[in-house]
């Protein structure tokens, strides 16, 4: 209810904030409707209106200049624009003056040649060839300004590219010919000298180790320059995450050695040593939650990351150490190895263990990889059962497995915590082996994709849809302890249902988990303001005792939500009904956490 009445608030005061919002002044004698909006734009809003014809003259001179900026940005230079104020009739009540601009675009210029002269020193001649079509301004198109600002950086884009770091635009000519109404520019570009790249000098630099530095450097000395490199070696330093901040800067011309080659500067500024998180969860399925997590970076100054988090919930209690080693033995890849306890409680189990894992993931991007890893664990646990109102335990089973990981991600969308475009896509294998009460052999294998389409340019509304699948092959479902198999129910599968409430039950209603799941999700997300937003959603699952799961195995949820941006993420809040309710399940679930749903 409460956030019910915070949306109701939320949108009144943003349509007051709409309402009162006005332009400055009104553009008269444009037919085009684009252009008009182009101007309307440029020309903006005003909070109140003018209160005296002085102040009225005022904001019309001032929205002629932003109209002649907008019609000349369109490529519109035969404009004839006129400041007015209308004064209103007798008849209006004592309503002030208001602004008005009259615009007569005039014919549109369009391209008729372009060029680039060189001031001093040309580069090679491939490399004038290349900055030649870097331009890419098509004869006949629309002679707008921006495109032909837009062509000079694209000109000096191609120089530094190819090693020309000094590269320099001097004062631009364009013809404006009002005669055949065509825009003719000249670009004037000053090359400068090739220059080769050096080795690493270093400034600050803090706890970090220099010899470590000096191996992340994408480049060979004495190879010709090229700003992608540059950039590259301060995504590297960046995706530790250890730094407050990261200077990667090409020395000055006087810094050049006897081979005419220029070193890089590198700085490097430590974020605080240590840092301690907290965070809290709660869905009526699952319970509430909480979590800490104690960091500590750059401890052997290789922009390592040693943690140690604390997990206490309802269904799960669990500690664990874990570092990581960025850019371990070659760039992009990283070794992590961890080791924990854990104890959990929920309807289908319990269990308590150990575990310890090692894993090597090559990365590109900020959230794409591929892990290859090992992992042991020692657990003991109980399948769980009711009889008489009353949860029994089963046996326990102490079993000690051993996997080997293979799992990579590809990340296509624009954001990971509310992606409003493109798509995500991972998969990951799990060849198990049990000592113990039970042995076997198996492969786990789990595979999910989602997608986002957006509608409008401003992504206000959003289409996000999801499907995960997996298999357990080569055991029996006794074969496999309980805590690994598959479970699906709760937040993030199908909501609606109590964790782990999808799928094969007990005779007394205890889940089962299963030797397969096939789960989808599709979401209609609407932007309301700058902050708020809703969600309508359905989820369908299904466990499955073999290797697909039947019809009788699939549950369907349904439900909406709100969701307010923090602005590095959403955090959401969902209610749920389950439209397959069986025996047990509640009316409805509601869960809150950061980020969208998928």
């Amino acid at each position: 209810m409460a956030l019910v009445v915070s949306t109701a608030i939320a949108l009144c005061a943003w349509a007051g904030a709409a309402t009162a919002q006005q332009a400055k002044a009104k553009v008269e004698g444009v037919a085009d409707d684009d252009l008009r909006e182009a101007i309307q734009r440029a020309v903006g809003d005003s909070k109140s209106p003018a209160t005296t014809r002085f102040e009225a003259r005022r904001r019309a001179r001032s929205a002629a200049d932003d109209a002649i900026a907008a019609l000349r940005t369109q490529g519109y230079y035969g404009y004839q624009v006129e400041p007015d104020v209308v004064d209103p009739d007798e008849d209006d009540g004592g309503q002030p003056p208001s602004a008005v601009v009259k615009v007569t675009p005039g014919p549109r210029f369009r391209f008729a040649g372009a060029g680039v002269a060189w001031v001093g020193d040309e580069p090679t001649p491939e490399v004038a060839i290349a900055a030649e079509q870097a331009m890419a301004l098509r004869r006949g198109a629309p002679g707008r300004a921006a495109d032909v600002l837009s062509a000079e950086g694209r000109i000096l884009a191609a120089l530094q590219k190819r090693g020309y770091a000094d590269a320099a635009p001097a004062p631009r000519e364009v013809i404006i010919d009002h005669a055949d109404n065509t825009v003719r520019p000249t670009f004037r570009m000053a090359a400068g000298d090739l220059i080769h790249m050096d080795g690493l000098i270093f400034g600050e630099t803090g706890r970090t180790d220099q010899a470590w530095l000096r191996r992340l450097a994408p480049w060979k000395e004495g190879e010709v320059y090229d700003p992608e490199d540059m950039a590259e070696l301060e995504r590297r330093l960046l995706d530790t995450g250890v730094y407050d901040s990261v200077s990667v800067s090409l020395e000055p011309k006087d810094k050049v050695d006897a081979q005419g080659r220029r070193p890089v500067l590198v700085s490097v500024v430590d974020r605080p040593r240590r840092t301690l998180e907290a965070s809290a969860g709660y869905s009526t399925s699952e319970g509430a939650g909480l979590d800490l997590r104690r960091t500590r970076y750059n401890r052997f100054g290789r922009a390592d990351t040693q943690t140690y988090a604390l997990r206490l919930a309802e269904l799960e209690q669990r500690l664990e150490g874990k570092v990581a080693l960025p850019h371990w033995r070659r760039p992009q890849q990283t070794l992590t190895m961890g080791a924990g306890v854990y104890n959990e409680r929920t309807d289908a189990y319990d269990a308590t263990g150990v575990q310890a894992n090692a894993d090597i993931t090559r990365r590109w991007r900020k959230t794409s990889y591929v892990t290859l890893g090992v992992s042991l664990d020692a657990s003991s646990s109980a399948q769980k059962q009711k009889i008489d109102n009353e949860t029994i335990r089963g046996e326990r089973s102490n079993i000690l497995t051993a996997a080997v990981l293979g799992a990579f991600a590809l990340d296509r969308s624009d954001d990971p915590l509310n992606p409003t475009k493109g798509w995500r896509v991972e998969a990951r294998a799990e060849p198990t082996g049990t000592l113990g009460d039970s042995e076997a052999a198996y492969l786990r294998f789990q595979t999910q994709g989602s997608i986002y389409l957006s509608l409008d340019e401003e992504a206000k509304t959003v289409l996000a849809g999801r499907l995960k699948a997996g298999a357990i092959l080569g055991a029996t479902l006794d074969q496999v302890a309980a805590p690994r198999r598959f479970y699906s129910g709760g937040g993030g599968s199908v909501r609606g249902y109590a964790w782990q409430a999808v799928g094969p039950r007990l005779f007394d209603n205890t889940p089962q988990g299963g030797m397969s799941v096939l789960e989808g999700s599709f979401e209609v997300r609407r932007k309301i303001t700058e902050r708020w937003g809703g969600v309508a959603f359905v989820d369908v699952g299904g466990i499955g005792d073999q290797t697909f799961p039947s019809g009788d195995d699939f549950s369907v949820g349904a439900g909406f939500g709100v969701r307010y941006d923090l602005g590095f993420g959403p955090i959401r809040a969902d209610i749920a009904f389950p439209l397959n309710k069986r025996e047990g399940d509640a009316d409805f679930q509601l869960y809150i956490s950061i980020g969208q749903s998928f």
